[in-house]
């Protein structure tokens, strides 16, 4: 047995978004469907998320993929935090250490997605200048290649 659709969240996306159903919800059904039908009734589950989804303003994924990728990545720069030695517990210390001109130059919490991305690798970079440091090696980016003569017989065996 067919269980019964609700259609609450296309016509509520449709009135936020201003879009005229009169003149239009044959086509939009049209053309999510592959020109199958035009009727909402007849399209099947996938066919209505995804129509949902691209009309709220999502690329088919919906806006629940958005939010879990910033949670990731808010997850992500929170674990390096922490080993660099960030109370994260405490808010206002994480502000005040993404805040830095030198970090981010913003609150932790307005960081969009990419800038949290951006901050993966810097974060990366000071924990390893860190552990460099704290066993006494100076940390070098560069490497020198240094040619030897070796005579026959000047190595020992």
């Amino acid at each position: 047995m067919r269980k019964k659709r609700n259609y609450a969240r296309f016509y509520a996306i449709a009135r936020a978004a201003g879009i005229d159903l009169e003149a239009s919800k044959d086509d939009l059904v049209l053309q999510f469907t592959d020109g199958r039908t035009a009727h909402l009734s007849e399209m099947t589950e996938a066919e209505y998320q995804g129509m949902c989804d691209r009309l709220q303003g999502g690329d088919g994924g919906g806006r629940r993929d958005g939010r879990d990728e910033v949670r990731r990545r808010r997850s992500a720069v929170l674990r390096r935090l922490q080993r660099l030695g960030v109370d994260t517990t405490d808010w206002e210390a994480v502000n005040a250490f993404c805040s830095s001109a030198r970090i981010a130059g913003k609150p932790f919490g307005r960081l969009s997605a990419d800038e949290l991305k951006g901050l993966v690798p810097k974060l990366e970079s000071m924990l390893r200048k860190k552990a460099a440091r704290g066993t006494g090696e100076r940390p070098s980016g560069r490497v020198f290649l240094m040619p030897v003569a070796i005579r026959r017989g000047q190595l020992l065996s």
